[in-house]
Protein backbone atom coordinates (compact mmCIF):
# COMPACT_ATOMS: atom_id res chain seq x y z
CA UNK A 1 0.00 0.00 0.00
CA UNK A 2 1.29 3.39 -0.54
CA UNK A 3 0.48 6.73 1.34
CA UNK A 4 1.32 10.33 2.94
CA UNK A 5 3.01 10.49 5.89
CA UNK A 6 0.72 13.13 7.91
CA UNK A 7 2.62 13.22 11.43
CA UNK A 8 5.75 12.09 12.65
CA UNK A 9 6.11 11.50 16.18
CA UNK A 10 9.61 10.09 16.03
CA UNK A 11 9.17 6.02 16.58
CA UNK A 12 5.44 6.36 14.53
CA UNK A 13 4.54 7.71 11.61
CA UNK A 14 0.63 8.27 10.62
CA UNK A 15 0.35 7.73 7.12
CA UNK A 16 -2.96 8.63 4.82
CA UNK A 17 -3.44 5.97 2.21
CA UNK A 18 -4.39 6.52 -1.14
CA UNK A 19 -8.17 5.62 -0.43
CA UNK A 20 -8.15 8.27 2.33
CA UNK A 21 -7.40 5.70 5.15
CA UNK A 22 -5.16 6.45 7.99
CA UNK A 23 -2.90 4.24 9.23
CA UNK A 24 -0.18 3.64 12.04
CA UNK A 25 2.69 3.29 11.11
CA UNK A 26 6.62 2.18 12.59
CA UNK A 27 9.97 1.63 10.26
CA UNK A 28 11.05 -1.55 9.02
CA UNK A 29 14.19 -2.43 10.91
CA UNK A 30 17.24 0.65 10.24
CA UNK A 31 16.14 2.70 7.62
CA UNK A 32 18.44 5.32 6.09
CA UNK A 33 18.32 7.13 2.87
CA UNK A 34 21.38 7.19 1.04
CA UNK A 35 23.22 10.07 1.10
CA UNK A 36 21.66 11.81 3.69
CA UNK A 37 22.66 11.82 7.53
CA UNK A 38 19.61 12.86 9.27
CA UNK A 39 18.39 12.27 12.72
CA UNK A 40 14.66 11.38 11.14
CA UNK A 41 14.69 8.77 8.35
CA UNK A 42 11.23 9.91 7.43
CA UNK A 43 9.65 13.27 7.49
CA UNK A 44 5.83 14.30 7.30
CA UNK A 45 5.37 15.11 3.42
CA UNK A 46 7.10 11.57 2.51
CA UNK A 47 5.51 9.10 0.04
CA UNK A 48 5.79 5.47 1.63
CA UNK A 49 5.01 1.93 0.89
CA UNK A 50 3.92 0.14 3.78
CA UNK A 51 2.51 -3.51 4.39
CA UNK A 52 -0.34 -4.53 7.25
CA UNK A 53 0.82 -5.65 10.57
CA UNK A 54 -1.64 -7.77 12.03
CA UNK A 55 0.14 -9.89 14.50
CA UNK A 56 -1.40 -7.71 17.86
CA UNK A 57 -4.71 -6.95 18.71
CA UNK A 58 -4.31 -3.11 16.50
CA UNK A 59 -3.86 -3.58 13.23
CA UNK A 60 -0.91 -1.35 12.64
CA UNK A 61 1.65 -0.61 9.47
CA UNK A 62 5.79 -1.43 8.57
CA UNK A 63 6.93 1.34 6.57
CA UNK A 64 8.88 -0.91 3.64
CA UNK A 65 10.04 2.27 0.83
CA UNK A 66 10.05 5.61 0.51
CA UNK A 67 9.90 7.09 -2.87
CA UNK A 68 12.30 10.00 -4.25
CA UNK A 69 11.45 13.46 -2.63
CA UNK A 70 10.76 16.40 -4.80
CA UNK A 71 12.22 18.75 -2.40
CA UNK A 72 12.87 19.05 1.33
CA UNK A 73 14.09 21.54 4.11
CA UNK A 74 15.66 20.84 6.96
CA UNK A 75 17.45 22.59 9.94
CA UNK A 76 20.25 21.46 12.17
CA UNK A 77 19.77 18.64 14.43
CA UNK A 78 19.78 20.76 18.16
CA UNK A 79 22.16 17.95 19.85
CA UNK A 80 23.86 17.06 16.80
CA UNK A 81 25.25 20.07 15.30
CA UNK A 82 26.75 17.75 12.04
CA UNK A 83 23.24 16.25 11.45
CA UNK A 84 20.36 17.31 10.07
CA UNK A 85 16.69 17.52 10.95
CA UNK A 86 14.37 16.73 8.17
CA UNK A 87 11.31 19.54 8.82
CA UNK A 88 9.03 17.93 5.66
CA UNK A 89 9.77 17.07 2.44
CA UNK A 90 7.89 17.46 -1.23
CA UNK A 91 6.60 21.00 -0.52
CA UNK A 92 4.85 23.39 -3.04
CA UNK A 93 5.92 26.78 -1.10
CA UNK A 94 6.84 27.43 2.49
CA UNK A 95 5.30 30.36 4.46
CA UNK A 96 8.14 31.73 6.42
CA UNK A 97 6.12 33.86 9.42
CA UNK A 98 7.61 37.14 10.27
CA UNK A 99 6.71 39.03 13.62
CA UNK A 100 8.82 42.51 13.62
CA UNK A 101 8.34 42.88 18.36
CA UNK A 102 6.23 39.96 19.46
CA UNK A 103 8.70 38.12 19.26
CA UNK A 104 11.01 39.72 17.29
CA UNK A 105 12.46 38.06 13.82
CA UNK A 106 16.16 39.06 13.05
CA UNK A 107 17.24 39.63 9.55
CA UNK A 108 19.84 37.20 10.20
CA UNK A 109 17.65 34.40 10.96
CA UNK A 110 15.23 35.00 7.81
CA UNK A 111 18.24 34.63 5.58
CA UNK A 112 19.36 31.82 7.03
CA UNK A 113 15.61 30.57 6.55
CA UNK A 114 15.79 31.30 2.85
CA UNK A 115 19.75 29.96 1.77
CA UNK A 116 18.53 26.38 3.12
CA UNK A 117 15.07 27.06 1.16
CA UNK A 118 17.23 27.74 -1.81
CA UNK A 119 19.58 25.35 -1.68
CA UNK A 120 17.11 22.58 -1.36
CA UNK A 121 15.19 24.05 -4.17
CA UNK A 122 11.88 25.06 -2.05
CA UNK A 123 9.94 28.32 -2.89
CA UNK A 124 9.76 30.79 0.13
CA UNK A 125 7.22 33.39 0.41
CA UNK A 126 7.47 35.60 3.69
CA UNK A 127 4.69 36.38 5.87
CA UNK A 128 4.69 39.20 7.98
CA UNK A 129 1.90 38.54 10.39
CA UNK A 130 0.32 40.11 13.47
CA UNK A 131 0.25 43.54 10.82
CA UNK A 132 -2.67 44.93 13.41
CA UNK A 133 -0.35 45.41 16.25
CA UNK A 134 2.66 47.35 14.41
CA UNK A 135 2.57 51.10 15.49
CA UNK A 136 4.92 53.91 14.10
CA UNK A 137 7.81 52.60 14.72
CA UNK A 138 7.55 48.97 14.62
CA UNK A 139 5.50 49.28 11.44
CA UNK A 140 7.99 50.93 9.61
CA UNK A 141 10.75 48.30 10.68
CA UNK A 142 8.17 45.79 8.89
CA UNK A 143 7.64 48.11 5.59
CA UNK A 144 11.30 48.34 5.19
CA UNK A 145 12.27 44.18 5.73
CA UNK A 146 9.57 44.10 3.38
CA UNK A 147 11.02 46.56 0.69
CA UNK A 148 14.57 44.59 1.39
CA UNK A 149 13.36 41.37 0.05
CA UNK A 150 10.43 42.50 -2.58
CA UNK A 151 13.97 44.42 -4.20
CA UNK A 152 15.25 41.06 -4.03
CA UNK A 153 12.29 39.22 -5.56
CA UNK A 154 11.06 37.53 -3.05
CA UNK A 155 6.83 37.18 -2.50
CA UNK A 156 5.55 39.10 1.11
CA UNK A 157 2.44 38.95 2.73
CA UNK A 158 0.89 40.82 5.64
CA UNK A 159 -1.46 39.15 7.28
CA UNK A 160 -3.10 39.40 10.64
CA UNK A 161 -4.90 36.61 11.65
CA UNK A 162 -7.08 38.31 14.15
CA UNK A 163 -8.83 40.80 11.89
CA UNK A 164 -8.65 38.50 8.68
CA UNK A 165 -6.94 40.71 6.89
CA UNK A 166 -4.88 39.36 3.83
CA UNK A 167 -6.17 35.80 4.58
CA UNK A 168 -7.91 35.43 0.87
CA UNK A 169 -4.55 35.96 -0.61
CA UNK A 170 -2.92 33.38 1.26
CA UNK A 171 -5.78 30.49 0.34
CA UNK A 172 -5.61 31.76 -3.41
CA UNK A 173 -1.36 31.06 -3.03
CA UNK A 174 -2.30 27.31 -1.05
CA UNK A 175 -5.18 25.93 -3.09
CA UNK A 176 -4.20 22.54 -4.86
CA UNK A 177 -0.64 22.88 -3.08
CA UNK A 178 1.19 21.18 -0.21
CA UNK A 179 2.69 23.97 1.48
CA UNK A 180 4.26 24.51 5.22
CA UNK A 181 4.41 27.07 7.87
CA UNK A 182 7.45 27.94 9.36
CA UNK A 183 9.07 30.43 11.70
CA UNK A 184 9.57 31.29 15.74
CA UNK A 185 7.60 29.87 18.67
CA UNK A 186 5.06 32.73 18.76
CA UNK A 187 4.62 34.21 15.78
CA UNK A 188 1.39 33.18 15.17
CA UNK A 189 1.10 29.68 12.80
CA UNK A 190 -1.47 27.34 14.60
CA UNK A 191 -3.00 30.90 15.26
CA UNK A 192 -2.80 31.64 10.96
CA UNK A 193 -4.06 27.58 10.43
CA UNK A 194 -7.41 28.39 12.79
CA UNK A 195 -7.87 31.53 10.61
CA UNK A 196 -7.64 29.32 7.66
CA UNK A 197 -9.50 26.44 8.57
CA UNK A 198 -11.46 27.33 12.19
CA UNK A 199 -12.87 24.16 12.49
CA UNK A 200 -9.40 22.47 13.23
CA UNK A 201 -9.39 24.65 16.47
CA UNK A 202 -4.98 23.85 17.21
CA UNK A 203 -3.80 24.53 20.07
CA UNK A 204 -2.18 28.04 20.57
CA UNK A 205 -0.74 30.29 23.10
CA UNK A 206 0.06 33.12 24.28
CA UNK A 207 3.53 35.08 24.00
CA UNK A 208 5.14 35.14 27.06
CA UNK A 209 5.25 38.51 28.94
CA UNK A 210 8.47 38.34 30.80
CA UNK A 211 10.26 37.81 27.59
CA UNK A 212 8.47 38.65 24.50
CA UNK A 213 9.27 34.62 23.28
CA UNK A 214 6.25 32.47 22.01
CA UNK A 215 5.80 29.14 24.14
CA UNK A 216 5.73 26.16 22.28
CA UNK A 217 2.22 24.78 21.12
CA UNK A 218 3.00 22.14 18.22
CA UNK A 219 5.84 19.29 19.14
CA UNK A 220 5.83 17.60 15.83
CA UNK A 221 5.11 18.38 12.65
CA UNK A 222 1.85 17.20 11.41
CA UNK A 223 -0.13 17.72 7.70
CA UNK A 224 -3.87 19.03 7.31
CA UNK A 225 -6.19 18.61 4.39
CA UNK A 226 -7.83 21.78 4.17
CA UNK A 227 -11.82 22.66 3.12
CA UNK A 228 -10.71 24.78 -0.08
CA UNK A 229 -8.63 22.08 -1.62
CA UNK A 230 -4.93 22.53 0.17
CA UNK A 231 -2.70 20.86 2.09
CA UNK A 232 -0.74 22.31 5.44
CA UNK A 233 2.24 21.21 7.23
CA UNK A 234 2.10 22.94 10.81
CA UNK A 235 5.38 22.89 11.93
CA UNK A 236 7.33 23.46 15.97
CA UNK A 237 8.68 26.84 16.05
CA UNK A 238 12.10 27.14 15.68
CA UNK A 239 14.75 29.31 17.33
CA UNK A 240 17.65 28.95 15.77
CA UNK A 241 18.91 27.76 12.01
CA UNK A 242 22.03 26.34 11.45
CA UNK A 243 23.40 25.53 8.06
CA UNK A 244 24.58 22.29 7.06
CA UNK A 245 26.19 20.89 4.34
CA UNK A 246 27.15 24.11 2.62
CA UNK A 247 30.89 24.59 1.42
CA UNK A 248 32.38 28.46 1.36
CA UNK A 249 32.46 29.01 -2.42
CA UNK A 250 28.45 27.96 -2.64
CA UNK A 251 26.61 30.20 -0.15
CA UNK A 252 26.52 33.23 -2.15
CA UNK A 253 25.00 31.25 -5.12
CA UNK A 254 21.91 31.16 -2.86
CA UNK A 255 21.52 34.75 -2.13
CA UNK A 256 19.60 35.68 -5.80
CA UNK A 257 21.18 39.55 -5.78
CA UNK A 258 24.60 37.91 -5.18
CA UNK A 259 24.25 35.07 -7.66
CA UNK A 260 23.53 37.78 -10.35
CA UNK A 261 26.56 39.45 -10.36
CA UNK A 262 29.07 36.40 -9.04
CA UNK A 263 30.56 36.36 -12.66
CA UNK A 264 30.91 39.70 -12.66
CA UNK A 265 33.87 39.53 -9.96
CA UNK A 266 37.50 38.97 -11.05
CA UNK A 267 38.32 35.50 -8.89
CA UNK A 268 36.13 33.04 -9.98
CA UNK A 269 36.01 31.87 -6.60
CA UNK A 270 35.63 35.16 -4.85
CA UNK A 271 34.02 34.74 -1.40
CA UNK A 272 33.42 38.77 -1.39
CA UNK A 273 34.89 39.86 1.51
CA UNK A 274 38.76 41.07 0.97
CA UNK A 275 39.25 40.11 -2.73
CA UNK A 276 39.75 43.16 -4.88
CA UNK A 277 37.04 44.26 -8.05
CA UNK A 278 34.24 42.36 -6.24
CA UNK A 279 30.98 43.04 -7.57
CA UNK A 280 29.06 42.04 -4.52
CA UNK A 281 30.98 44.80 -2.65
CA UNK A 282 31.02 47.17 -5.51
CA UNK A 283 27.52 46.92 -5.66
CA UNK A 284 27.13 47.12 -1.52
CA UNK A 285 29.23 50.33 -1.83
CA UNK A 286 26.14 51.55 -4.47
CA UNK A 287 23.25 50.58 -2.18
CA UNK A 288 22.22 48.08 -4.36
CA UNK A 289 22.66 44.82 -2.32
CA UNK A 290 21.45 45.38 1.55
CA UNK A 291 23.78 45.66 4.14
CA UNK A 292 22.05 43.66 6.23
CA UNK A 293 21.92 40.63 3.81
CA UNK A 294 25.81 41.08 3.04
CA UNK A 295 26.13 40.88 7.18
CA UNK A 296 24.11 37.65 7.18
CA UNK A 297 26.14 36.37 4.30
CA UNK A 298 29.43 37.31 6.29
CA UNK A 299 28.04 35.43 9.56
CA UNK A 300 26.92 31.98 7.46
CA UNK A 301 30.10 32.48 5.68
CA UNK A 302 32.19 31.94 9.19
CA UNK A 303 30.23 29.56 10.14
CA UNK A 304 28.87 31.64 13.13
CA UNK A 305 26.05 28.95 14.30
CA UNK A 306 26.95 29.43 17.37
CA UNK A 307 26.65 33.68 17.50
CA UNK A 308 23.33 33.37 15.62
CA UNK A 309 21.89 31.00 18.57
CA UNK A 310 22.99 34.42 21.31
CA UNK A 311 21.81 36.94 19.32
CA UNK A 312 20.59 40.35 21.24
CA UNK A 313 17.69 38.28 22.03
CA UNK A 314 18.93 35.51 23.90
CA UNK A 315 19.06 36.54 27.60
CA UNK A 316 15.13 36.67 26.84
CA UNK A 317 15.21 33.34 25.61
CA UNK A 318 16.76 31.89 28.38
CA UNK A 319 14.57 33.45 30.89
CA UNK A 320 11.51 32.49 28.39
CA UNK A 321 12.61 28.75 28.86
CA UNK A 322 13.87 28.96 32.44
CA UNK A 323 9.72 29.96 33.20
CA UNK A 324 8.55 27.34 30.99
CA UNK A 325 10.52 24.50 32.65
CA UNK A 326 9.43 25.29 35.91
Amino acid sequence: MTGIVYKSTGSWYTVKSEQGDFMECRIKGKFRIKGIKSTNPIAVGDVVDYELDESSDTTTGVINNIHDRKNYIVRKSVNLSHQMHIIASNLDYVFLLITVNNPPTTFNFIDRFLVTAEAYGIETILVFNKIDTLKDETLDEQLYMQHVYQQIGYKCLRVSSTEGKGIEELKNLMIGKTTMFSGHSGVGKSTLVNALEPSLNLKTKTISEQSMQGQHTTTFAEMYDLSFGAKIIDTPGIKGFGIVDMEKEEISGYFPEFFKLKDQCKFNNCLHKEEPKCAIKDALEKDEISWTRYNSYLKILEGDDEHYRTDIYNDDRIASDATRNK
